[in-house]
């Protein structure tokens, strides 16, 4: 079992920079691939950026360039440094884990969910 706790959400302008994380429990977390998530209101929960166990690290477009992934197992955190947030960045940030993933970007694959972070990124 592992639990997710998300933190690092906020109110920033559109430019600003954020840093989120997410403190996992559970002995095995430095063999699961941890992920980012995000909803945007009435829309569907998209892939953000993945890092597998052996920190390969994986983005979607709409964040490549802008968004960066790291793991510490040693702490078990996973955290999303964000840059150059935009206004379409504005979502519920979700920290996901799975111990069988190999499509990153396919929600289904991950067992483990967090309760979600709000970022909201004004114009």
């Amino acid at each position: 079992q592992v639990q997710l706790i998300e933190s690092g959400g906020g109110l920033v302008q559109a430019g600003d920079s954020l840093r989120l994380s997410c403190a996992a429990s559970g002995r095995m977390f430095s063999t699961y691939s941890m992920a980012w998530f995000r909803q945007a209101p009435g829309k569907e929960r998209e892939f953000v950026a993945a890092i597998s166990w052996n920190s390969s690290t994986y983005y979607s477009d709409s964040v490549k360039g802008r968004f960066t992934i790291s793991r510490d197992n040693a702490k078990l955190r996973v955290h999303l440094q964000m840059y150059n947030l935009k206004p379409e960045d504005t979502a519920v940030y979700f920290c996901a884990a799975g111990d069988v993933v190999v499509t990153f970007w396919e929600s289904t694959l991950y067992t483990y969910w967090g309760q979600g972070t709000q970022v909201t990124v004004s114009s």
